[in-house]
């Protein structure tokens, strides 16, 4: 009896260690893409980091929904283009969060991440991304299959960093809504429903989408943002040359990023150098490649980091650099679907005129379907901390 037990025991470990092996492997579907399961994280996993690691990561203490049930994390590769460079074929990756329940359909929430200076802090390495970690909780946690790809350059992508590269946000995360709904397919669930999200760069990436889906016409039920620059020229050129005592001392990761990405991806040979000092130049370039580099030897001090003739703001909106921030927005246009946009009053990233931008735009010939919500005298991530809830209880009140 007691072989027996132990030639049953060893049958089961056996079963696990095969359902395991093949868990692991990644699946490959017929359109090109490939998705890999990456791991569960039950409740206690998911309510610890909206109960303990959200607040230190934000600095602020806020009220969310606990989760319900554990999440299955799965890593998504799948085939792209770059628009800027003829569409010239890519691969992308991203993420794909499901309840581990059994529901079958599943509101679908596609998150756009912030500025990161990791190339793996992204939604697809959840370890390393705390903003992908609250949302799934928050969401995934809560009964929805949550989706974000990485942009180009990040993740699993092999092309350089792609920062506000407009038209290369658009495409990432359109070809992630394809994947992610294909991944689910296999999955065998059914999003019923669409809401975008997005903090910071993400929030200007969530809007960017929402053009693109609406000129698509693929269906939005909601977008909301948190800390969004829609227009870009403004806040870089406020920090140019309208300087705040608040204003962040990272910012000047705005500028490097950006002017490296818009001369990769644009096609103009020389542009970073034109817009950073000779003495910055080499730390820029090593920070926006992710090589070993000192980041405390870049320059905090704007008027160190950036050529002197870019404090004129004439020189600025006229320059080959500039031009190319000016066509960077994500709010001119008649938006169909709801937006919410939330701002904090003390930013120290995004003024509340910018934060409010896209709907005094939109209600200036007439169009309320925009609105700007204050989160109150909050921070950067604070803005991101206090609207993700809110952003939940709007999109639950749309999806029931």
């Amino acid at each position: 009896m007691v072989a027996m037990l132990l030639a049953l025991v060893g049958l089961t470990r056996s079963w696990v260690g095969l359902a395991a092996a093949e868990e692991a492997k990644p699946v490959v579907i017929p359109s090109g893409l490939r998705y890999e399961f990456l791991a569960r994280w039950d409740v206690e996993r998911l309510n610890r980091i909206l109960i303990q690691d959200m607040p230190r990561f934000s600095g602020v203490s806020v009220a969310y929904s606990p989760a319900r049930t554990a999440v299955r994390l799965y890593r998504v590769t799948y085939p792209s283009v770059v628009p800027e460079q003829g569409n010239r074929p890519t691969l992308a990756s991203g993420l794909v969060a499901v309840p581990d329940d059994a529901t079958t359909a599943l509101p679908l929430v596609s998150y756009q991440h912030g500025t990161v200076y990791g190339k793996r802090e992204v939604p697809s390495f959840p370890e390393e991304s705390p903003e992908t970690q609250v949302m799934i909780a928050q969401f995934a946690g809560q009964g929805y299959a949550l989706i974000g790809a990485d942009y180009f350059g990040l993740g699993a992508s092999p092309e350089p960093e792609g920062y506000m590269v407009k038209q290369s946000h658009q495409q990432a995360t359109a070809d992630m809504l394809a994947a992610g709904r294909a991944v689910l397919a296999d999955l065998k669930r059914i999003p019923t429903g669409l809401f975008l999200a997005g903090w910071s760069q993400g929030g200007f990436v969530t809007m960017a989408m929402l053009e693109r889906l609406e000129a698509t016409g693929i269906p939005v039920a909601a977008a909301a943002t948190a800390s969004a620059p829609v227009d870009v020229f403004v806040p870089l050129n406020g920090f140019l040359n309208f300087p705040r005592k608040n204003d962040a001392v990272w910012v000047n990761s705005l500028f490097i990023l950006s002017a490296f990405a818009f001369e990769n991806y644009y096609g103009v040979p020389g542009l970073a150098r034109s817009v950073l000092t000779d003495d910055s130049y080499a730390l820029a370039k090593a920070a926006y490649e992710r090589k070993a580099a000192d980041p405390t030897r870049i320059p905090t001090d704007l008027h160190a980091l950036i050529r002197p003739d870019y404090f004129d703001p004439q020189f600025f909106a006229t320059s080959a650099y500039g031009r190319l921030v000016a066509q960077t927005q994500a709010y001119r246009w008649v938006i169909r679907s709801p937006v919410r946009n939330f701002y904090g009053e003390t930013d120290e990233a995004i003024t509340p005129g910018l934060g409010q931008l896209a709907a005094t735009y939109q209600r200036a010939f007439g169009n309320t379907r925009v609105e700007a919500v204050s989160t109150g005298d909050t921070s950067h991530r604070g803005t991101f901390a206090k609207a993700v809830p809110q952003w939940k209880a709007w999109f639950d009140s749309l999806a029931r």
